[in-house]
C-alpha cells in the first residue's frame, strides 16, 4: 500500500540562464560626422535712377506748345546795375536794424508751465509760527537749507530757532522730516553754504553771532562760532557769504553784513571759534555825496547794512543795500579807516565808493549779474526793483512789482536775462528781459492766504530748480520749464544793450 512521506527537496540549476548571462555583452558605436552648412541668398537687385531729357525744338513743335523765347542777357545784366545800389543800401539798413533781436525760430511748442516738485516743512517750526528766513544750495545742489526765525520785528532774540536740511536726492524723501534739525538759541536770519565743501554751512544770528555747522556731523554739527566779543556784531546779522582768499591755497574766509553798519571777515581758528581778519564799516560822514542818505544824521553814525552782492568778474568790488534805502559801490581794495564811535580790537575800513539812486525804504536784496559786470538789481520796501549799471547812479529800468516789500531778488545763474523775485504778497516772479521789460513772464502764487515769501535761491547745479521759503514756515522747491533754463544766442548781446542804455 502506498502512504504519505517527506522527502528532500532537490535543485536543479538552470543551464540556460547561467548560458545567457555569460553570452551578454554591451556594444557602442559611432557614424561619421555629419557637416551642415547654412548661407543666405538674394536673388533680386533693386536700384534707383532717374533721368530728365532736354526737350528739344522738335519736341515742343509736335506737342503744340510754344518755342521758350530767348534770354535778354544784356537787359538783365543793365536791370541789376541799376538796382545794385539800391540792394546794397537796403541790405546794410537791415544788417544794422535790431528789429529782430533776440529772435529765435523755434519748431517746438514753448513750455512756460512751472510745476511745485516739493513743498519742504518742519512741523515743530510751524508750531511755533516760525517763518523760513533763508535760503541755501551746497555746491552739489542736491541739499536745500533753511533757517527758522522772524521776519519782523520784536523781542524775540530769545526765542528757538532751527537750520534744516533736505537732500532732494535721497530715496524715500519725507517732505515733513528734514535730514538733519539743528536747534539754536536765537532765530537764525541767514544761511550760505559753503562754495566747494557741500557739508559746511555758515549761519547769522538775530544775537549778532556767526555760526559754521558740519552737516556730516549729525550729533555736534557746530564747528565754529565768533562767540561774544568786542568785535561782533551788536545787530542782527542779515546776510553770511563765504569769501576767496587772495593767497592761492588758502581756505575760505566767512563774511557776515549787520545793521550795526559792519562788514566782516572771519576765519577758524583753535578751539572752535571764529577771529576777525578784516572788516569795514559803513559810516555816514564817509559816504560820497553824490545822493544825500535818508534820514541822514551827522557825525560818525553809523549806516545799517541789510544786504550784499560781490561782483562775479572784480572779486574786490561789492554792492550793499542799506536800513535807508541807499544801494552803495564799495571795494575791499581800500586803506582809509572808519572812523567809528566805538571801536573793537581791529580797525576796519570804510568801503563806500559811490552812491546809486535811492529806494523808499530798506533794500533787503542786491544781486549782482553774472553775466554781467556792471549790471545787478535792487529789491526794497518800496515794492519796486532797479537794474542799475554800476557805471550811473540812475536805474536803468525801474519796475514796480508789489504794493508791498520786496524781500529778495537774484539772477538767473544760467539765463542772461532772467531774474526772480520774491514779494510781499505771497508771489513768486520770474522775469525775462528778452520777452519783457516791464512784467513778469509768469506770477506763482507761493501762499493761499498771500502770506509773504521771504527769500528764493537758484539752484547752481540743476537749472530747473528754484526754492522760496515764505512766512508760513513752507519752502517750496519749484520745477522751471525749459523756457527759463535754455536761452537762445542772442541774449548777451541784449543784456549788453540794456548795459549801455544812458538815462537823464
Amino acid at each position: 500500500m502506498f502512504g504519505d512521506s517527506a522527502v528532500g527537496g532537490a535543485d536543479v540549476e538552470s543551464v540556460w540562464r547561467k548560458g545567457w548571462g555569460a553570452r551578454c555583452e554591451e556594444k557602442s558605436t559611432q557614424t561619421g560626422v555629419t557637416s551642415t552648412t547654412e548661407a543666405v541668398t538674394q536673388s533680386c537687385c533693386f536700384q534707383d535712377a532717374g533721368v530728365q531729357t532736354d526737350v528739344g525744338k522738335e519736341s515742343l513743335q509736335a506737342a503744340g506748345l510754344p518755342p521758350a523765347p530767348p534770354v535778354d542777357y544784356a537787359g538783365l545784366l543793365s536791370f541789376l546795375q541799376n538796382v545794385e545800389e539800391v540792394v546794397i543800401r537796403e541790405l546794410n539798413k537791415n544788417w544794422r536794424s535790431h528789429a529782430f533781436d533776440g529772435f529765435e525760430v523755434n519748431w517746438l511748442d514753448q513750455n512756460e508751465t512751472v510745476s511745485c516738485l516739493h513743498s519742504l516743512t518742519y512741523p515743530e517750526a510751524q508750531e511755533q509760527k516760525l517763518q523760513v528766513t533763508s535760503l541755501s544750495w551746497n555746491t552739489t545742489g542736491a541739499v536745500v537749507a533753511c533757517s527758522y526765525g522772524r521776519v519782523e520785528d520784536g523781542d524775540w532774540s530769545t526765542e528757538k530757532s532751527y537750520v534744516c536740511t533736505w537732500n532732494l536726492d535721497r530715496r524715500g524723501l519725507n517732505p515733513s522730516r528734514p535730514d538733519l534739525v539743528v536747534e539754536i538759541p536765537s532765530s537764525v536770519m541767514c544761511l550760505a553754504f559753503h562754495p566747494q565743501q557741500p557739508s559746511l554751512v555758515a549761519g547769522g544770528l538775530f544775537s549778532g553771532e556767526v555760526l559754521v555747522w558740519d552737516t556730516s556731523r549729525l550729533e555736534d554739527p557746530l564747528v565754529w562760532r565768533t562767540g561774544m566779543t568786542d568785535d561782533t556784531h551788536t545787530d542782527p546779522v542779515y546776510q553770511v557769504g563765504w569769501l576767496q582768499p587772495t593767497k592761492h591755497g588758502h581756505p575760505f574766509h566767512v563774511l557776515s553784513v549787520s545793521t550795526d553798519g559792519k562788514i566782516l571777515v572771519w576765519q577758524e581758528e583753535r578751539d572752535g571759534l571764529l577771529k576777525i581778519t578784516d572788516g569795514f564799516a559803513l559810516v555816514s560822514q564817509q559816504i560820497p555825496r553824490s545822493t544825500k542818505l535818508k534820514k541822514h544824521s551827522q557825525g560818525d553814525m553809523a549806516v545799517g547794512v541789510t544786504s550784499l552782492s560781490f561782483s562775479h568778474f572784480e572779486p574786490s568790488v561789492f554792492v550793499t543795500g542799506t536800513e535807508g534805502g541807499c544801494v552803495l559801490k564799495c571795494s575791499t581794495a581800500v586803506e582809509t579807516v572808519a572812523v567809528l564811535q566805538r571801536g573793537g580790537s581791529f580797525p576796519l575800513k570804510a568801503p563806500a565808493q559811490f552812491v546809486f539812486s535811492p529806494h523808499g525804504g530798506p533794500v533787503y536784496s542786491v544781486s549782482c549779474s553774472p553775466f554781467h559786470r556792471n549790471l545787478f538789481l535792487s529789491g526794497g520796501t518800496d515794492g519796486h526793483i532797479h537794474l542799475h549799471s554800476m557805471l550811473q547812479a540812475q536805474p536803468l529800468i525801474s519796475l514796480q512789482l508789489s504794493k508791498k516789500y520786496i524781500f529778495s531778488v537774484r539772477w538767473s545763474p544760467v539765463r542772461p536775462l532772467v531774474f526772480a523775485a520774491a514779494t510781499g504778497e505771497g508771489e513768486v516772479q520770474l522775469f525775462d528781459f528778452g520777452k519783457s521789460s516791464q512784467k513778469p513772464s509768469i506770477s506763482i502764487q507761493q501762499t493761499a492766504d498771500h502770506t509773504p515769501v521771504y527769500c528764493l535761491e537758484f539752484n547752481g547745479k540743476q537749472a530747473q530748480l528754484l526754492a522760496a521759503g515764505d512766512g508760513s514756515g513752507t519752502v517750496k522747491i519749484w520745477q522751471l520749464s525749459s523756457d527759463f533754463t535754455e536761452g537762445g544766442p542772442r541774449e548777451l548781446n541784449h543784456l549788453d544793450q540794456l548795459a549801455n542804455e544812458i538815462t537823464d
